[in-house]
């Protein structure tokens, strides 16, 4: 059985382990370097990016995390995830783990208060995922090998690079696991390849 992990420093983790294990895989918390080795591909969740970045600092997960990344194991990052992975960010001059080739903007969407849900078809996944976007990013950018599979009032929400995965909402935050099975059959897909 296939072993994701979830980035358990901040944000809905609970809600990410219940999803990948309605998918059919085995769902490991990542707390600590060591987990990574257990793992065939990795969730970074939502949260705040800002705190996230200084809780990976803190624990020294950063060069860790490119690592993993560089040894071609899928990660998909989901709201604040996303502006983890990404190679690019709006108003930023470094990125964060910067692998994915995408530009992100932060809190595109609006504040807190603003949060909402919007039906999504999603390329390859779903013609109406109930998406929930809560001070969501947007991608404004992506690179020649990056696809978009998904946008919202023209903005680009989901996007795939190879092995890497990312969107401006929670998919853990609903009933409907098919993003999260998307990820977990992308990484059965690398493990075979890598056989």
């Amino acid at each position: 059985m296939v072993k994701i992990g979830v980035l358990a420093l901040q944000g809905a983790v609970r809600e990410h382990i219940n999803s990948i294990e309605a998918s059919g895989a085995q769902a490991v918390v990542v707390k600590r370097t060591e987990d990574l080795a257990e793992i065939d591909g990795l969730i970074l969740p939502g949260g705040e990016s800002t705190t996230m970045r200084r809780l990976l600092d803190l624990y020294g997960m950063m060069e860790p995390l490119r690592a993993f990344a560089k040894a071609g194991n899928p990660m998909f990052g989901t709201c604040a995830g996303l502006i983890l992975l990404a190679d690019s960010l709006v108003g930023y001059d470094q990125p964060h783990i910067g692998v994915m080739n995408v530009t992100v903007e932060r809190n595109s969407f609006g504040r807190q208060v603003d949060s909402f849900e919007a039906p999504l078809s999603i390329k390859g996944i779903a013609d109406d995922f109930p998406a929930v976007f809560i001070r969501a990013p947007h991608i404004t950018e992506v690179g020649p090998k990056t696809d978009v599979l998904c946008e919202h009032n023209g903005r680009i929400v989901m996007a795939q690079q190879g092995q890497f995965l990312g969107c401006s909402f929670h998919p853990e935050l609903t009933d409907d696991h098919r993003v999260t099975a998307y990820f977990v059959h992308l990484v059965e897909n690398y493990i075979k390849q890598k056989a």
